[in-house]
């Protein structure tokens, strides 16, 4: 483990939570990423980067050449200067391969150094370690190989039961790719390396977990070519049998066109063939079942090596659909209760089912800004479109559907929610929605209520039990609601 290093304390001067700082220096790109909330899943203020290139040359000279050296300078420079002005309490600046590698790698180190910013070299084990610890922080559950895919290197690790065990790091980093397949190497190398020492096969009937930007574009290009309804990379699953239309679809592809793809960096364009190349020649010698791409990689794997074991374990979705509950609702300590209170009548949920619908309670009071007639709209893009992690397509849609039925949308079920999950988990998604509704009237938001209450189902009807001092809550909308959330369920109103 790293700690995070930490500045000189000084006070706030935007007057909120203690702000880090990651300033990551890779072999394809120089990245400042800006980050403020609960430590398990901080929200990026601020996100840039300069694709500078450091690794380009290192084949051919065993140098960063001075092109890239020079909008390396001028990136550390600003970067050190955004820090102090957003008043960042802790900075942790990091090299990776090119770095390492590079006969003047230490040129740049002073570079960085003289602007203010204090460079780890990160050796490959450590990058390996990072890597895997990112992928399991944004999905906790991970069980396979994680491979993170930079410029100048390659890592491997082996994820499992929340912990990290082998890794590896191998000279395959994007920029060196070209010269392999021009040769008519790249199939034998990768194979060598991972036979030498002890991979091949290692991810028989498992995914492989893509770290890293030239595999994140493969997912977005076939995001468009299948178009999928949901702009969210993180968890969007691929078939071996997808790289290799990928790769089919690349070597016909004209660039003009490839920067027409939303969200694909014109920077990323030229390595695409040659990360998708490598990745099926991976998957073939691992034996991997297919692709998991992970939005999380190295710049959050270090800070979850920070965390305490305590907060490592915590459920990323539950702790920011809470945070943004606290943010953005009216009665923050809401959504704890009314999960408690609606899940007597849901104990058949399976615990994948049942943390969504933990998460859907965080969030029910979210929409009650907006327009009366929106809120349901908002309801579901806050769902679909939230920064969200450890969830895959398939639970923001039940997420989007329940928020939608407890905001007023009823029971339907608007797009692109069908598309994304089957009909039987949207219509327990709405189920969920009708109880939260319910609990939402009957309470008027206050904890009191719903402490003194409680919903069960008994010989087939639904009941609700009240303190006898609170049958003055009862009324035409409580039972109304009470009927639907009965018809819904199938059963009657005890």
């Amino acid at each position: 483990m790293i700690p995070l290093r930490r500045g000189a304390e000084k006070p706030a001067r935007h007057g909120g939570e203690p702000r880090s700082a990651i300033v990551d220096i890779g072999s394809n790109s120089i990245r400042l990423v800006v980050y403020q909330g609960p430590a398990r899943v901080p929200a990026v203020l601020f996100n840039e980067k300069v694709l500078a290139g450091l690794g380009r040359s290192l084949a051919a000279s065993g140098r960063i050449d001075p092109a890239a050296m020079a909008m390396a300078t001028t990136a550390l420079r600003r970067f050190a200067a955004l820090v102090r002005e957003m008043d960042v309490a802790s900075v942790r600046t990091v090299a990776t391969a090119a770095v390492r590698d590079a006969a003047n790698g230490a040129e740049l180190i002073a570079i960085a150094e003289h602007a203010g910013l204090s460079v780890e070299i990160l050796s490959g084990e450590e990058e390996a370690a990072a890597a895997g610890h990112g992928v399991l922080s944004g999905i906790p559950g991970a069980n396979g190989i994680v491979g993170d895919l930079g410029g100048g290197s390659l890592e491997l690790v082996r994820v499992k039961d929340g912990a990290l065990h082998r890794r590896v790091s191998f000279p395959l980093g994007v920029l060196r790719l070209a010269g392999l397949r021009a040769k008519g190497r790249l199939d034998r190398r990768v194979a060598h390396l991972l036979e030498e020492t002890g991979w091949s096969g290692a991810g028989k009937g498992l995914p492989f977990y893509l770290v890293g930007g030239s595999w994140r574009g493969l997912a977005r290009l076939d995001m468009v070519a299948t178009r999928y309804p949901l702009p969210i990379i993180h968890q969007y699953a691929m078939p071996a049998a997808t790289i290799a239309r990928l790769r089919r679809t690349l070597s016909h592809t004209d660039k003009a066109r490839l920067k027409e793809v939303p969200g694909l960096s014109s920077g990323r364009i030229p390595t695409l063939s040659d990360a998708a190349a490598l990745l099926g020649v991976l998957l073939k010698h691992l034996k991997s079942s297919g692709t998991i791409v992970s939005a999380y990689g190295l710049r959050e794997g270090l800070l979850h090596q920070a965390l305490t074991v305590q907060d490592r374990a915590l459920d990323p979705l539950i702790v920011a659909t809470r945070d943004e509950g606290r943010r953005s609702g009216r009665f923050p300590e809401h959504g704890e209760l009314l999960d408690r209170w609606i899940a007597p009548l849901f104990g058949a949920d399976r615990p994948e089912d049942a943390r969504l619908r933990h998460a859907a309670c965080q969030l029910a009071d979210v929409g009650w800004r907006a327009n009366p007639e929106f809120r349901a709209e908002r309801g579901m893009e806050v769902a679909l479109h939230g920064n969200w992690v450890g969830i895959d397509g398939r639970g923001r849609a039940m997420l989007a559907q329940a928020l939608w039925t407890a905001l007023g949308g009823e029971l339907t079920r608007p797009d692109p929610l069908p598309r994304l999950a089957g009909e039987a988990a949207l219509a327990q998604a709405a189920r969920w929605g009708l109880a939260m509704r319910l609990g939402h009237r009957l309470s008027g938001g206050m904890a009191g209520p719903l402490e003194r209450s409680c919903l069960s189902l008994d010989r087939g009807a639904l009941r609700l039990a009240l303190d006898a001092g609170d049958a003055g809550l009862l009324g035409e909308a409580v039972e109304k609601r009470v009927k639907a959330l009965a018809a819904a369920m199938g059963v009657a109103v005890g």
